[in-house]
């Protein structure tokens, strides 16, 4: 498979993209995943708002379609954004949540695996809550607009239209102490993987197909770097990585620049569609992050790498039905459990 030739012009792009992907490189925690069952959830369904707000896809369809075509960014910051809130606190809209001045009860949105999440992702909910409100007042959650705000980019940026089904109400709490143990990292075993993914009530499919939103998106350096150039303590790159991209990721990614701000596509065939790109990438070796290629090198996972990568078409029905099941992790009902804020930033 042909690698990308990283050239001038398209690194000069990647260098203002923020890492779109969520992994982090923190410090292994020894706290355990919160377990958050995926349920079926009653209160759940397609046509939740049809009498309290119809329009109400369509407002948010006009937000994403405007800041699709001015900020790309957009689609791959805002699926890492409902990616974080659903595997933390169930998908409740608690990572909008802004930490009030002067407390020491940090919010989500402060921790230090949810550091780097890109403006472009919030301000993408912001503004389509503000659009909603103005027409359906304090009738619509910020988690059901993060969910439909979610399957919008993925559909503009080539991916599968699945419908999403509605009701959730958000969330009363946000604790940044909640994440780390329920954020994969950049160079998680497949075992870990599993065991997370596990803990939301998702498959080992599911973990497979919903890695593919790595399609799209970016990482920095230093999420991979220690495979260009000391793979677990051997002082030796990764074997497992295409040589010829290991020569040019060494380029732009110096062993002393571990702080570098530059990023590098996460699919080097086709970074900018939603395709199978991405699992095709690995059968050569060319997977960006330790956890991606590590689907390719286990037997469990890597038979579901090689369906995907041969046919697109399942691929993305298989990737609407993972994110339709992601969505009803841990959601939140009722005035005892949950609310419908006014601003997703502020709780009631």
């Amino acid at each position: 498979m042909h690698v990308l030739s990283l050239t001038p012009s398209l690194i000069f792009s990647f260098l203002f993209l923020i890492s779109t992907i969520p992994i982090s490189q923190a410090k292994p925690t020894t706290s355990h995943p919160q377990t958050l069952p995926h349920v079926r959830h009653r209160g759940l369904s397609v046509d939740y708002y049809s009498k309290k707000c119809p329009q109400l896809e369509s407002l948010v369809g006009s937000v994403t379609s405007q800041r699709f075509k001015e900020a790309p960014i957009s689609a791959p910051a805002t699926i890492r954004l409902f990616f974080h809130d659903c595997f933390v606190s169930g998908c409740d809209g608690s990572i909008l949540i802004e930490t009030k001045k002067g407390s020491k009860n940090l919010a989500e949105r402060e921790a230090e695996e949810n550091k780097e999440l890109r403006e472009e992702g919030f301000e993408s909910i912001i503004k389509a809550k503000a659009l909603v409100e103005s027409h359906c007042p304090s009738r619509v959650s910020c988690s059901d607009i993060l969910a439909i705000a979610t399957r919008d980019f993925i559909h503009l940026a080539g991916g599968p239209y699945y419908q999403v089904k509605k009701g959730r109400w958000d969330g009363k709490r946000s604790m940044a102490t909640n994440v780390p143990p329920n954020i994969p990292r950049s160079n998680s075993t497949v075992d870990q993987l599993i065991k997370l993914f596990a803990s939301k009530g998702l498959t080992v499919e599911d973990l497979v197909v919903l890695s593919g939103a790595h399609t799209i998106g970016f990482s920095h350096c230093k999420s991979f770097v220690g495979r260009l150039y000391d793979f677990k303590g051997t002082k030796r790159p990764d074997p497992n990585i295409n040589t010829r991209l290991l020569k040019e990721l060494r380029i732009y990614c110096p062993f002393s620049g571990r702080s570098s701000r530059a990023a590098l596509p996460l699919d080097a065939t086709t970074p900018f569609a939603f395709d199978n790109g991405y699992y095709k990438g690995l059968g050569s070796n060319m997977g960006l992050l330790g956890s991606d290629q590590a689907l390719f090198l286990d037997p469990r996972t890597k038979p579901i790498v090689l369906e995907m990568a041969r046919d697109k078409q399942k691929f993305l029905k298989a990737f609407g039905e993972a994110m339709d099941k992601m969505g009803s992790i841990g959601v939140k009902r009722g005035r005892k459990h949950g609310e419908i804020r006014k601003d997703c930033r502020v709780f009631l």
